[in-house]
């Protein structure tokens, strides 16, 4: 089976179910009120934020959830709140069936946004 190759966020987001739409695009606002100079593209099939020519977060709707990548290792504040989320290296999954935490993916992004600005400013030091 062809895998679906997608030129835009909402040509993938259009893909899924009308319920399961609006949580993404809520996602998708989520990440762009938190992260407004970040250029949306498609990577690896998903939806991708890029801030500076460099990834910044992914995130993908599945059958019975939707996920956010890379999980970060943040606060432990933070940390106790994105735990049940969390499901192997660097993925966070947020189930379909229950609220989706969007004050926690605001979290996550601008941790996501912290952790960017740390090493483009470490690669300007290094030159």
């Amino acid at each position: 089976m062809k895998k679906q190759v997608f030129q835009s966020i909402d040509e993938y987001i259009s893909t899924f179910p009308e319920d399961v739409q609006v949580k993404l695009e809520k996602v998708r606002l989520t990440i762009q009120n938190r992260a407004p100079g970040a250029v949306e593209t498609i990577s690896y099939g998903m939806p991708t934020f890029n801030l500076n020519g460099s990834y910044l977060i992914y995130f993908a709707g599945w059958k019975n959830h939707i996920s956010i990548y890379p999980a970060p290792s943040i606060d432990k504040i933070v940390q106790n709140k994105l735990s049940p989320y969390l499901s192997g290296k660097g993925t966070v999954k947020f189930p379909l069936a229950k609220p989706i935490p969007y004050d926690l993916i605001e979290k996550i992004v601008e941790y996501q946004l912290r952790e960017h600005q740390k090493k483009e400013k470490q690669h300007i030091r290094n030159g």
